[in-house]
């Protein structure tokens, strides 16, 4: 499951814990923030328990049950700001033969402004495992002087409200949409959030204009078919509470965008969710690219069908997966001119004005990674470190430790912001061998990435191989210091 973690954009946590019996506790944690004009900000979190992952236990009254151990702590400054431990309950069951439901829990926290350190402890209580936590930090920022977006909530199903609960906003009961992730079988992104603020910065009885729309995350490019636009009248909250039917939205990384324009058309504030969709059925539109002409560009200029193959395929790094799918499996078959309107498109839609500088600029970058991390059989864009690099760019620390007594030979990338505003994203690679300059993704935390919380473990395999994989941190050693340089980088 795929983190998320700007809090003011929505956070996304996948949590796995094996039990030694064979069964895995879990679970997907999402949160959101949201402004009270009278209370301040709050966050809610969204707890969804997959029943087949839990142990089951017989009540007195012969049903069957599962009870999960929740802590949740905020702390800011080292100082515990909120917490909240409790047992979260299955529904009862006659028979554990079939358990194919998840139950959800929702929960709520009054939480000033500022950074927070947020730690969820998880545990399944019929069994005595050692509970599993995690730690990441949170954002919370709803300035008094400034109009502001909460955060984006996803929503599975909605009820009119008959009795205010807390599962209760703007007259609705929301079931939410805990996990970023739209299966082809789900054809409707749903989603709510909230506008502060209008009233005080614009004036009473103004309008203004909130757009929302779905946009490609690797280019930022709108897609037209997914864009909707409302005008306002100022008010202390405004509320946003719509859907996109998704199911022509290809397979791929999006990101669900909320903007909030004045009269004369500037944004003034706005909110991004990433989200990922799968749709195989959806395919790339080839009309798309055959009705381009190519006459006079720089495409034109590239005859060599093996020369345009081998500048395609650097593209990887940088493509949507639609268009990674379509390159590989369809594109390199093609005639040369089907290759050059594909090229011409592709750089058209990165920058309308100038595209063969942007593809120089970044062919200047394919041949430095090219060098520096090629590997006997991989060009350097076609390895790890080679594709991060080509899509984020240079990272502003490397941290290189290549002969730590426990640890594989290992790298971390921390970027201190990435180009659609994610901050403080880092990136842990590592090779079995050094010799073959081939160092493999291991962990990230930025969108879209491989996520592993039980990286360092796996990084300190040269010695450590343990059996329970509730583990998520080797023994201490001497030498070992790739914790301290992940959350330090230096």
């Amino acid at each position: 499951m795929k983190k998320l973690f700007f809090l003011t954009l929505g956070l996304i946590l996948s949590i796995g814990i094996n039990i030694t019996n064979g069964k895995n506790l879990q679970a997907y944690l999402s949160t959101t923030t949201f402004y009270s004009p009278t209370d301040g900000p709050y966050i809610e979190t969204y707890m969804s328990v997959f029943g087949n992952s839990i142990i089951f236990t017989k009540k007195d009254n012969g049903k069957f049950q599962g009870t999960i151990e929740v802590i949740m702590i905020f702390r800011k400054d080292k100082k515990i700001e909120d917490f909240a431990k409790y047992e979260l309950l299955s529904p009862e069951v006659d028979d554990t033969t079939n358990i194919n439901f998840n139950f959800i829990d929702q929960q709520r926290f009054a939480l000033s402004n500022g950074t927070y350190e947020f730690e969820l402890i998880i545990s399944d209580k019929n069994k005595k495992d050692k509970p599993f936590n995690i730690i990441e930090p949170i954002i919370i920022n709803y300035p008094q002087d400034k109009i502001s977006v909460s955060g984006i909530e996803l929503i599975e199903s909605y009820t009119k409200t008959s009795n205010p609960n807390i599962l209760t906003k703007s007259g609705y009961d929301f079931i939410p949409y805990i996990t970023n992730f739209y299966p082809e079988n789900i054809n409707k992104l749903i989603f709510y959030s909230e506008v502060y603020n209008t009233e005080n910065v614009f004036g009473e009885n103004h309008k203004f204009i909130i757009s929302y729309f779905i946009q490609s995350f690797e280019t930022s490019k709108k897609l037209p078919d997914f864009f909707k636009i409302k005008r306002e009248n100022t008010k202390p909250v405004n509320i946003i509470f719509n859907e996109f039917d998704i199911s022509k939205l290809p397979s791929g990384n999006y990101q669900l965008v909320i903007e909030v324009r004045d009269k004369e058309n500037n944004i003034v504030a706005f909110n991004k969710l990433f989200f990922q969709r799968s749709n195989p059925n959806i395919q790339f539109n080839i009309s798309d690219i055959t009705a381009l002409s190519v006459e006079n560009s720089f495409a034109s200029k590239i005859t060599s069908k093996d020369t345009l193959k081998e500048y395609i395929r650097s593209l990887c790094p940088i493509s949507s997966q639609i268009e990674r799918t379509y390159a590989s499996k369809q594109l390199m078959r093609s005639d040369l001119q089907t290759m050059q309107q594909y090229f011409l498109n592709f750089w058209l839609s990165r920058d309308n004005t100038n595209p063969e500088q942007a593809w120089l600029n970044y062919l200047i970058e394919v041949n430095k990674v090219n060098a520096a991390y090629k590997t006997p059989v991989k060009k350097g864009y076609d390895t790890d470190r080679g594709r991060v690099y080509l899509k984020y760019g240079p990272p502003n620390i490397i941290t290189e430790s290549y002969n730590e007594p426990s640890a594989y030979p290992y790298e971390i990338w921390h970027y201190y912001t990435l180009d659609d505003g994610q901050r403080n994203k880092k990136f842990v690679f590592y090779t079995l061998d050094i010799v073959t300059n081939d160092f493999v993704l291991l962990h990230s935390d930025a969108f879209g990435e491989l996520s592993n919380y039980r990286w360092q473990v796996d990084l300190h395999r040269r010695d450590f191989d343990p059996s329970n994989l509730d583990i998520t941190r080797p023994p201490d050693a001497w030498g070992n210091k790739a914790n301290d340089y992940y959350n330090i980088p230096r």
